[in-house]
């Protein structure tokens, strides 16, 4: 039987502020669960600490809302484990890129095949507002009493230069778009990375809803407001790496990926921004050591049979160090 969208919802009242970003990235994850028709055994959802971490409690599926910074080596982890799972890892802007970055930067080297949406409003939300990692400088958001005094990140570029092999951007009020955004990103076999543009309108009074939309900048003749939102695959950008690319080729699409992710204030650029399709995934560089890993992996392994006794048999391992 098809999965419908009821079978994704949980009766956890929704606490986010009024027009969060958050209500529309939940929307959109439901959207593309719902589409791709994977069982919900077969999902795994890890969040981390603030506002976006209680997306684990409104999506019907296996998980856990985890720790500040490492909801993704939990969900790596999980993956390790359970190859056969279909990993979907939450995390925020300062959650994840602040003191979580580390395990993003290593992640991205190893392209284990899951996928890791990055809720970014530019604010520590869930603890009042403070400057996070991708609020520029010298912006001076409600709760701030002195502009921000550290450069930003940048999420795309970040993730370009850890080896991450697949790298999107979309909006939380396009649900369409970021719907179908993350369905790609669970498709990508490898490490994706989507970072949702997720307005705060409590505390960041300066990228809210109404700056996306482009309501302060009318056209002088129609009256009507010039979003700042744009989708790269409206213009035909290709940012497919493909098998026999050679490195100039490669690098060539890892610079316009960079030449895109420097786009900023009056146009913003969302969609896929580089898709690697020539490297290996983790699994596959295992499956080489380890040809039994996806039919016998560690999760399906019996750790006990009859009475509790463990199934582990040491005896090679004591014979070996007789004496």
């Amino acid at each position: 039987m098809a999965l419908k969208l009821s079978d994704l919802r949980t009766e956890v009242h929704q606490d986010w502020c009024p027009g969060c970003g958050d209500f529309g990235i939940l929307a959109s994850a439901q959207m593309a669960l719902k589409e791709l028709d994977i069982p919900q055994e077969r999902v795994a959802l890890f969040s981390g600490i603030g506002c976006h971490g209680k997306i684990h409690h409104f999506i019907n599926v296996s998980g856990a809302h985890t720790l500040h910074g490492r909801a993704l080596p939990y969900a790596l982890g999980t993956k390790l484990a359970n190859p056969n799972l279909e990993v979907l890892c939450f995390g925020g802007d300062g959650d994840g890129l602040g003191i979580g970055v580390g395990h993003f930067v290593h992640a991205g080297r190893r392209n284990i095949d899951m996928t890791y949406a990055i809720h970014d409003n530019g604010v520590y939300g869930l603890t009042k507002g403070q400057a996070s990692p991708t609020l520029g400088l010298d912006l001076q958001t409600k709760s701030l009493p002195e502009p921000n005094i550290n450069n930003n990140v940048n999420p795309v570029a970040l993730a370009l230069a850890s080896g991450v092999t697949f790298i999107a951007r979309s909006y939380a009020f396009d649900t369409r778009h970021l719907a179908d955004t993350l369905k790609k990103a669970v498709l990508h076999k490898g490490f994706a990375v989507v970072i949702i543009l997720q307005p705060c309108p409590t505390y960041n009074d300066i990228e809210t809803r109404a700056w996306y939309s482009g309501e302060d900048r009318r056209n002088p003749e129609t009256k009507r407001p010039m979003p700042r939102v744009y989708k790269l695959e409206s213009e035909g950008y290709d940012p497919l790496v493909k098998d026999g690319m050679t490195e100039k080729e490669r690098f060539a699409k890892m610079s316009q990926a960079l030449e895109k992710a420097q786009e900023w204030g009056d146009e913003i650029p969302i969609g896929v921004f580089y898709q690697d399709l020539s490297t290996s995934s983790y699994a596959d560089r295992i499956l080489h050591r380890i040809p039994s890993y996806l039919t016998a992996s560690p999760a399906t392994q019996a750790i006990a049979v009859d009475g509790g006794r463990p199934a582990a048999d040491l005896a090679r391992i004591y014979d070996g160090l007789a004496v």
